[in-house]
């Protein structure tokens, strides 16, 4: 969508961020908080400061916080100290009223995002003893995974400033601060107290009609929002900023920011009518058959006017408002003012990641696997040591430290310790993955989807080394399917075995989905997680016994379809037919796979799209 030069994009972006930081300021936890997008550098510190001068409370919440430390518990070293059991206030708390940062958010674990979600969820109830707002930082790159779905769907405003630059923010200057966002700024950083407490006034008296209320959930649902969480933190949001321009109903304006802010970053599809909210042809609305006519004679048209205007009295009458436009018009301007805020290429990655099943653990560095010897660690839990299990010591001094007073009657030591008490240290590893392309050799179109596999393998196995993931090859075409390259992270041996691969003939389809199995059991056996993407059409017409028969050959590739959703690996469906093909997201549904339809093939597309498999949002 075109964009007028006088408001150039970086202008509106910043202007947005400035707006969110208001809205912070007005409403700290009613719309959950904001979800940043964006690396270290001048553009996220300047508006860290911002967000810091908003005379909130502001708590730091690191990613090595335990849960003590978070939602509070026992003072171990007040305790020990003076042989009495002493509580602190956990970070939660602390922040009651404000703001929870938390500083690379797409690292935290889901064992400290399950009890941070729990605590928003109970601080939307007025009577919670802590309510509280969050900034999640994503400093994640493109690549890479993000904040973790749990947490992100809870977050209203979702902002990306990854693409703008310290140049952007000197061409903004004070026109960002000063015409560009609304009103009350305290010397460009926050809202001054008396707007501050104006707009908190205006926010609980602000009206949503049911016109705009509808036409938020059907630009969410156009959009491919599932959750019904979204549309009601759109509705907050657009009345937060209502509020902050001094208005009791919603405009146009409102419920733009909020499709920009809320709707637009979580789109998953683009819309069916997308073509329609554009501006409509010139003959889709004719000129009705009145207006020439009275310019046929001026001198008729001056003598006339009195019986024109009794003939349609209530057509051209001035004095009357005009109509409030209604659902499907406001779901038309939010939709194209979501529309218009996309960056190029996002919908590919939201379809990958969006029909990833968020219960299977394989994905960049492979699955899980527990030990207690190295790895990632992870809370401990009660039992003996011994053997490979090594003693936690400051969780048993916390096990024990609340019954000390029990316990010294008995025992005159400083602190007395059971084997009730006893937890030991548990670790966390992650294995190497590896991608499995299945890759259709057969039909009239098989040189061009080969030559386009092949920069995309290229490009996979450049990215290889520093992730430490490997690639297998499958091509089938004719009557059966051929292990052409096995687990390899050698470049030279995959353009090798690429560079000879002929194209044409049947699709046994079902033969390569077997082969693809059977290399994913190996796989699995070497402690390696296996990932398997298929570019094909779908229409497979060999079976397994080698024979012709589409019926057989189907029924065969949803055999091991399901067996592949059974084994429980992650998987790709690229879709390489002229369009969409109804066979093709049917496999792709009985493999419990994610679809992407791709008529033109494209070697960066193809390898952005396994890179987002390989690293799914957690």
């Amino acid at each position: 969508m075109h964009r007028d030069n006088a408001h150039p994009e970086p202008l509106e972006r910043w202007s947005d961020a400035l707006t969110a930081l208001q809205l912070l300021h007005v409403d700290p936890y009613g719309f959950g908080g904001i979800c940043l997008r964006a690396p270290h550098g001048p553009v996220r510190d300047q508006w860290l400061q911002a967000l810091a001068s908003l005379r909130l409370s502001l708590v730091k919440v690191p990613g090595s916080t335990d849960h003590e430390r978070l939602l509070g518990g026992i003072d171990l070293a007040l305790t020990l100290q003076t042989g009495q059991l002493h509580q602190q206030a956990g970070l939660l708390q602390q922040a009651d009223q404000g703001v929870v940062c938390l500083p690379m958010a797409e690292r935290l674990s889901p064992g400290l995002l399950a009890p941070l979600v729990q605590a928003m969820e109970r601080g939307l109830q007025p009577s919670t003893p802590s309510r509280f707002g969050v900034v999640a930082l994503d400093e994640s790159l493109p690549d890479e995974p993000g904040v973790g779905a749990a947490l992100t769907e809870r977050l209203g405003l979702w902002l990306d400033l990854r693409d703008m630059s310290p140049a952007d923010l000197s061409m903004v200057g004070a026109e960002a601060t000063h015409s560009s966002t609304p009103m009350g700024w305290d010397e460009g950083v926050g809202l001054s107290p008396g707007a501050l407490a104006h707009a908190r006034a205006h926010l609980p008296q602000v009206q949503a009609t049911d016109a705009q209320i509808h036409a938020l959930c059907a630009a969410a649902q156009g959009l491919g929002i599932g959750s019904l969480r979204v549309p009601s933190l759109a509705l907050r949001v657009a009345s937060g900023h209502a509020a902050l321009n001094g208005r009791h109903t919603l405009n146009d304006d409102d419920l733009g920011f909020a499709a920009r802010a809320v709707l637009a970053p979580r789109a998953t599809q683009w819309p069916a009518d997308a073509a329609e909210a554009s501006p409509p042809p010139e003959d889709e609305h004719p000129t009705p058959a009145e207006p020439p006519a009275p310019v046929e004679s001026a001198t008729d048209a001056s003598a006339e006017p009195p019986q024109k205007d009794s003939e349609n009295e209530q057509a051209p009458d001035p004095s009357k408002a005009p109509a409030e436009p209604n659902a499907e018009d406001l779901q038309e301007r939010m939709v194209a003012a979501a529309l218009a805020s996309l960056p190029p290429h996002m919908l590919d990655a939201l379809m990958t990641r969006h029909g990833a099943d968020s219960r299977q653990t394989s994905g960049r560095s492979g699955q899980h696997r527990s030990g207690s010897q190295r790895g990632r660690p992870l809370p401990p839990r009660p039992g003996r040591p011994g053997g490979h299990a090594r003693l936690h010591i400051l969780a048993t001094l916390r096990a024990a430290a609340p019954k000390q007073r029990l316990r010294q009657a008995q025992q005159s030591g400083r602190v007395a310790i059971r084997a009730e008490d006893f937890h030991i240290q548990r670790y966390q590893q992650r294995t190497s993955s590896c991608l499995i392309l299945a890759l259709d050799a057969s039909g009239s179109t098989a040189l061009q989807r080969l030559a386009e596999a092949k920069g995309a393998v290229e490009l996979l196995l450049q990215q290889s080394y520093a992730r430490r993931d490997s690639v297998c090859i499958v091509s089938f075409r004719g009557a059966q399917a051929q292990l052409l390259l096995p687990m390899t992270r050698s470049l030279v041996r995959a353009k090798r075995a690429m560079t000879g691969l002929p194209g044409g003939g049947g699709t046994p389809l079902a033969g390569a989905l077997k082969m693809a199995h059977e290399q994913a059991l190996q796989l699995q056996r070497q402690g390696v997680t296996p990932i398997l993407v298929v570019l094909s059409d779908g229409r497979a017409n060999v079976t397994l016994q080698g024979l012709g028969g589409r019926t057989q050959a189907q029924a065969d590739a949803h055999s091991w379809g399901q067996q592949w959703r059974l084994s429980g690996h992650r998987a790709l469906w690229i879709d390489t037919s002229a369009q969409p093909d109804a066979q093709a997201q049917q496999l792709a549904s009985t493999m419990g796979a994610s679809y992407v339809p791709m008529p033109q093939v494209q070697a960066q597309r193809v390898a952005q799209a396994m890179q987002r498999l390989q690293n799914p949002s957690p």
